[in-house]
């Protein structure tokens, strides 16, 4: 018997499964890229999950106030109020809505320099609690972190690819541990905590991908619609399609509003609410107006996903935003008056409005809760407070109801407190599969080379991977285009180099 001959004879893995080293040696590779990023992302991911009981330990003397007897203020006081705290050419450009009798009102500010700013104010006394930066705050930087890395498009563009690639490597983690021969499966689900050394951390690595596979799975399929390349050409596709933006989204309806005196026109789409003074949306400055035109004139091509708004549905975020037509020097409809009208239609509290920053502007309610059935975007003409449009989870195509559910559970917020524990043990898991991964690198790393797996000394066929790749190349292109260059890689720089048998 040859040297060869006995080798292959020794060896129960190479027996077991033709293709097992190949399989070992995508599996390295997507590890080798994934593992940086996936750290990132648990982390990151772990903390936004619990956004909700940070933010108040961050910033308890901003958003807490004590609870009292007396009625709040109005919105519109409260407005100006927060005004008094931010320099003479800011524009406010959102209101979220909180009616917790303990939470302070928030409004969002844009500064002529673009920042934008968050002023708080106690809603009994209007009292300016401090002032935050949208974009430094904490939670804000966090979720940065997890979908840009901070670094921009390009960062976007890598979060991206590892998203993609942890497809690839948990696609050959569950082929390397799948129950085979002798193998049972109570041996493949459960660690065996028996054993020692890189036979220990290889066995705890393995179990648990298999407990974390479907997670993953589920954090990978549910996060890519977001995703600044692909999931931008798929919501382009599911819109195109019919399955994902709602009926009309792209034209069929009207998008510029009536003037005020063709209110009666609109009076079964909104409840009576007594007339009441306001302030204007906007302020008189002429540095103001000056903003306000150059807005006007970008306002036809604007979408959902143009607003100053920190979260809206998936499903609405390439519909079009409609616009109002001059009122001729009547004023807009105020904000206290706004509130009442989107509580008369069965939205309360938990929700963003985006301020007109124009005359040709409208309100946009941005409605996000927990629950994607009761997802709602309601637009509402600054003037005459008519109901444009009111998007509903009813009116979304199947694919978009589905993205829905999936960013819900993928943020933690749809079953309450255990849907956090749970994004929490998949997120922190995965960290661990990424560090048990790397002590077993290092324990059986050669030196000077990069320690890949060996190859299969006859290439096996393989037809299923091979097919399954290039699918995920055609439907990833981004991908595709990485995996190819790997696979390049891999053949020209490392076929002859000498490496790690096992």
């Amino acid at each position: 018997m040859t040297t060869t001959t006995a080798q292959r004879a020794a060896s129960p893995v190479s027996a077991a499964s033709a293709g097992y080293r190949t399989l070992w040696r995508w599996h390295f590779y997507a590890g080798l890229f994934v593992m940086p990023f996936l750290l990132i992302l648990a982390i990151t991911g772990t903390l936004y999950c619990f956004q909700p009981q940070i933010e108040p330990l961050l910033y308890p003397h901003r958003l807490i106030v004590e609870a009292q007897a007396q009625p709040q203020l109005s919105r519109d006081v409260l407005l100006a109020k927060a005004r008094t705290a931010m320099p003479a050419n800011a524009v406010a450009v959102t209101a979220p809505i909180e009616t917790a009798p303990n939470r302070s009102v928030e409004f969002v500010f844009r500064l002529a320099d673009g920042a934008k700013q968050s002023v708080y104010v106690n809603p009994y006394s209007g009292e300016v609690l401090g002032t935050l930066s949208v974009e430094n705050r904490f939670m804000q930087v966090d979720r940065m972190l997890h979908r840009k890395l901070l670094l921009g498009k390009p960062g976007e563009l890598l979060m991206e690819l590892a998203a993609c690639w942890t497809l690839v490597m948990l696609g050959t983690g569950i082929a390397l541990w799948w129950p085979r021969e002798k193998t049972t499966a109570r041996a493949a689900l459960w660690p065996r905590f028996a054993l020692r050394g890189r036979a220990l951390w290889k066995n705890l690595h393995a179990v648990m991908g298999i407990w974390l596979a479907l997670g993953a799975l589920a954090f990978v399929l549910s996060g890519l619609p977001w995703t600044g390349s692909w999931g931008k050409q798929f919501k382009a596709l599911a819109t195109s399609a019919n399955l994902g933006a709602p009926a009309g989204s792209w034209g069929g309806l009207p998008l510029r509003s009536a003037l005020p005196g063709d209110h009666a026109a609109h009076a079964g789409d909104m409840p009576a609410a007594p007339a009441a003074p306001a302030a204007p949306a906007v302020p008189d400055a002429s540095q103001a107006k000056a903003e306000a035109k150059a807005e006007t004139e970008a306002m036809p091509g604007m979408v959902m996903d143009d607003l100053p708004l920190p979260l809206t549905p998936w499903a609405v975020g390439n519909v079009k935003v409609p616009e109002s037509t001059e009122p001729g020097g009547m004023q807009a409809l105020s904000l206290q008056r706004l509130v009442a009208l989107v509580a008369s239609l069965g939205v309360k509290s938990g929700y963003n409005i985006a301020l007109p920053t124009s005359p040709s502007g409208v309100y946009t309610v941005s409605y996000f809760p927990a629950d994607p059935k009761i997802e709602r975007t309601i637009y509402i003409d600054q003037y005459s407070g008519a109901v444009l449009k009111d998007i509903r989870y009813s009116d979304y195509g199947v694919v978009s109801q589905a993205v829905s559910y999936g960013t819900s559970l993928h943020m933690g917020r749809y079953f309450g407190l255990a849907n956090q524990i749970l994004c929490a043990a998949i997120s922190l898991g995965l960290a661990a599969m990424a560090i048990t991964g790397c002590v077993m690198w290092w324990i059986r790393r050669p030196r000077r080379s990069l320690g890949a797996p060996s190859r299969e000394r006859a290439p096996p066929p393989m037809r299923g991977w091979k097919t399954g790749l290039v699918l995920l190349g055609i439907v990833f292109p981004l991908m595709g285009a990485t995996l190819l260059a790997v696979w390049l890689t891999d053949g020209l720089l490392f076929r002859s180099k000498h490496e790690l048998a096992s």
